[in-house]
Formats: C-alpha cells, structure tokens, sequence
C-alpha cells in the first residue's frame, strides 16, 4: 500500500521528467511525415490521417473491441513469462549446476524463431486464445529467465558470505541482500519482454485469430488501406508506452529508490 501511495505521489513528477521520450516521439512523427511527403499516401499516408482514421475507429466503438482482445493476450502470455521466468531462474541462479543445464535450453529458445512457434501453437491450440498466449510466453521467457539468472549469479559473493556469517534470516537476506541486487536485472528483461509480447501477439493474431488487432490488420492489408494499417499500429504501440511508461518505469523508480535507501 505505501508503494501504491508513493506512486501516486510522484507520478506527477515523472510525467514531467519525460519531456525527452516526448520530444523523441514529435521526431519520429517529423520522420513519419517526412517519409509520407516522398512516397506519397498509397505507400505511407500522413501522421494526420491515420490518426484521424484512429480516431474514427475509437470515436464508433470498433477499436476498443479488438484492442480489448490483442491486450488480454499479450498481458496474459506476458504475465506467466513473468512469473515462470522469474521464479526459474532465480532457482537456476542459486545453483552452478541448474545454471549449466539451462543453458543449452535458454538458447533453443532465443535461437527458435517466434513464427516457428506460433505454427506448433496452431497446431496445438487451433484457432483458440492458447495460440497467441503461448507463443508470447515462449519469446517472453528466456527474456526474463536470463535476466534472473544473470542477476543471482552476479551476487558478490562477499555480501553473501557476510550475510552469511551474520546468520541473518532468511527473510532478511533476501529482501537486503538478493532482492535489490536482482531487481536492477529483472526490470529491464521485464520491459524488453513486454515489447516483444506486444510484437509477437500481433504476429499470432494476424495468422491465427479472428479478432484482435492483428486480425484488423490483415483485412486492412486485403483491402490496401494503408492508413488504417498505421492506425492499428499507432493504437498498439501507444498501448505499450502506456503500460511500460505508466506502470513498469514508476515502479522500477521506486523500487530503485527504495533500494538506494537500504544500501
């Protein structure tokens, strides 16, 4: 509850601090006009009319569906990526010999490309929800699981052994002594998976559902209606800043800030 209150609290502050991520977007959006001036609409319609397009979508009530559906998948998926691959490789990390065993797996996985997957998953699951979840869970996870290994087995092991020898409980070893170490590995493996859920669900989408934003995508695409395809790319790219810049960095700053108070 404290940790939801300070959130709170100084979210205003960190709204205002991100002036730059702002700044960076005005100038992909100068990039994206600019590119829309040389090839022409047909090829890439303007910011203005896509985000018109956008609007038309979200002011009818077609969007919320689809973005609905695409956002239960990729949370879904996401969510146990997280917790599997955090819990995992915290075991892993404890250990030099779970540590080595998983290592060949660890690369099956990121060597696997994600439409491989997604094709046993069709298989698998057919058309159902299973599909796009379990191909998010499959890219997510070796994401997390090596950013949990990396940061129990980077531990200084002299912070262990007086840890140790101090006899401290087990309680307060791991939330002074491991937590705070591994938290600065977890949280950026825990945002680079959730820009590959939000990219791999809509893969599995466009392939594999009938709903969702990948599904939209693919009859834009029959129909060569290239300003609603960069509509639906604008809505599930501002859905991810959304939950990365809302939820997980402030978080992240607390969690950091909390970490800087008990060093």
């Amino acid at each position: 509850m404290s940790l939801l209150r300070a959130w709170f609290a100084g979210l205003p502050a960190y709204l205002w601090s991100g002036w730059g991520a702002i700044a960076s977007l005005f100038l992909l959006l100068a990039a994206w006009e600019a590119v829309s001036l040389v090839y022409g609409p047909l090829v890439m319609p303007d910011p203005r009319s896509a985000f018109a397009t956008l609007w038309g979508l979200i002011d009818s009530g077609a969007a919320w569906p689809e973005l609905a559906a695409t956002a239960r998948r990729a949370l879904s998926g996401y969510a146990l990526s997280v917790l599997a691959g955090s819990v995992l490789g915290l075991v892993a990390g404890l250990s030099m010999t779970a540590s080595m065993m998983s290592r060949p797996l660890v690369t099956v996985l990121m060597g696997t490309p994600p439409i491989a997957w997604l094709v046993l998953a069709m298989l698998w699951f057919g058309a159902s929800d299973g599909t796009p979840v379990f191909t998010v869970f499959v890219a997510a996870f070796p994401v997390i699981f090596i950013g949990a290994l990396q940061g129990t087995r980077t531990l200084d092991n002299q912070l262990r052994g007086m840890a140790e020898a101090f006899r401290l409980p087990r309680r307060m070893m791991f939330l002074d002594v491991y937590l705070p170490h591994v938290v600065s590995y977890l949280f950026p493996a825990w945002i680079a998976a959730l820009g590959t859920a939000w990219k791999v669900v809509v893969m599995a989408e466009l392939l594999a559902t009938q709903d969702g934003v990948g599904a939209a995508l693919a009859v834009s695409r029959s129909h060569l209606d290239t300003a609603a395809t960069m509509a639906w790319i604008a809505a599930v790219v501002g859905l991810l800043l959304a939950v990365e810049y809302l939820v997980l960095e402030p978080v992240k700053r607390e969690v950091e800030r909390w970490r800087e108070q008990g060093a």
